[in-house]
């Protein structure tokens, strides 16, 4: 049988007296694109987190591609290396140019020769459509832009499976679409991911499943058809209703 690339099983996590998720079961397959969505504060981020120990989790167990990283005797950082991670906020360095970001990881991590690197940068600012801003600094780009350059930095590490956190929330409208149209290219390549996110138009094209998520538990997980346009409990409708976009 084939290991999924996410298993997560009876996940727990306090901040202090507040439990955020409480006993999550969750699994996301090779190839598969799953979406989690949910009000604020349900716990879908700190999820998303607890997945590459971002968050360290108070009780159950994670597993990535099999291996335990709630582990102690785990290296962690390595099974880091083969999980794309891309934030709400861009998180590129200010004062290195767009190329300088793609590489740096990959010469400090990967341990690749500066030549190898660049290449392999311009490769992946080829794939997300913004090979001629290599010599630009994160400044001078429009946060579409950014967030395009920062999942071509995470694709510049040869992920395995790549992990989204509400990546087009911190965008003006305009500039959500051209963000969300490389994530369906990836999708189409057939990348694993998880994404928490608020499109429910995205979710509802690109996802394989949708899991709805509040008060740290899984409420409902369906198809995007049948959770979007037919949820089956009372908590999912009412948040379907709010953001009305399905």
């Amino acid at each position: 049988m084939d290991v999924p690339p996410i298993q997560v099983i009876d996940l727990h996590k306090y901040f202090g007296a507040l439990e955020v998720l409480r006993g999550i079961n969750f699994t996301v397959g090779a190839g598969e694109v799953v979406c989690v969505i949910g009000p604020s504060g349900s716990g879908k981020s700190t999820l998303l987190r607890c997945v590459n120990r971002l968050e360290e989790p108070t009780a159950g167990r994670v597993l990535i591609e099999g291996i335990d990283l709630t582990d102690p005797d785990t290296d962690v950082d390595a099974v880091r290396t083969r999980i794309g991670m891309v934030f709400q906020r861009f998180n590129l360095f200010p004062h290195l140019t767009v190329l300088r970001n793609l590489t740096i990881a990959q010469r400090k991590v990967l341990k690749r020769s500066a030549e190898e690197a660049g290449d392999v940068a311009i490769k992946m600012l080829e794939r997300v459509d913004l090979s001629e801003k290599a010599g630009e600094f994160p400044i001078r780009l429009s946060g579409g832009q950014q967030q395009r350059v920062a999942i071509a930095r995470s694709l510049c590490m040869n992920p395995d499976l790549m992990l989204f956190d509400e990546p087009t929330s911190a965008l003006d409208p305009e500039l959500v679409g051209e963000v969300l149209d490389v994530m369906r290219k990836l999708a189409e390549e057939g990348m694993t991911m998880m994404v928490v996110t608020h499109e429910m138009g995205f979710a509802r094209q690109v996802c394989d499943r949708v899991s709805f998520i509040d008060g740290g538990v899984i409420v409902e997980e369906n198809t995007p058809e049948d959770l979007l346009m037919h949820p089956q409990h009372e908590r999912t409708r009412k948040f379907l209703e709010a953001v009305q976009h399905y």
